[in-house]
């Protein structure tokens, strides 16, 4: 069973992404703040991360940067889930160190299989 850590400070968002995750069976691990997501990823070591990018303590991009800083959680994937819709926001994502980009509001139907598609999990 893949273990996600989701880094997401909104509850409902928090709620409807972890029943989706665990109906498909990851077991889920959530933090609310930046600073808790970092100190779980090198805790626990999930196979992958969800993260917000708007946190009340430190931002997504830092946080994204720390866990990119340690030898031991450089390679986890870490996927930007977020609000942020700018032009040029993807790809400034992804060049900063996310794997993959997912734009709020969730598509509950099909979040599962874009987190397959982004981590190169099939089936």
């Amino acid at each position: 069973m893949k273990t996600v850590l989701v880094i997401e400070d909104n509850e409902d968002n928090t709620e409807l992404i972890v029943f989706i995750l665990e109906k498909h069976g990851y077991r889920t691990l959530h933090a609310a703040t930046g600073k808790a997501g970092v100190d779980m990823v090198l805790r626990e070591k999930p196979d992958f991360v969800l993260l917000d990018i708007q946190l009340p303590d430190i931002d997504g991009e830092e946080v994204l940067r720390l866990i990119r800083a340690e030898n031991a959680t450089a390679a986890i994937p870490v996927i930007a889930v977020t609000s942020y819709a700018m032009a040029g926001d993807r790809q400034r994502l992804l060049a900063t160190g996310c794997t993959g980009y997912i734009e709020k509001p969730i598509d509950p139907v099909n979040i599962v299989s874009e987190i397959r598609e982004i981590i190169g999990v099939h089936g």
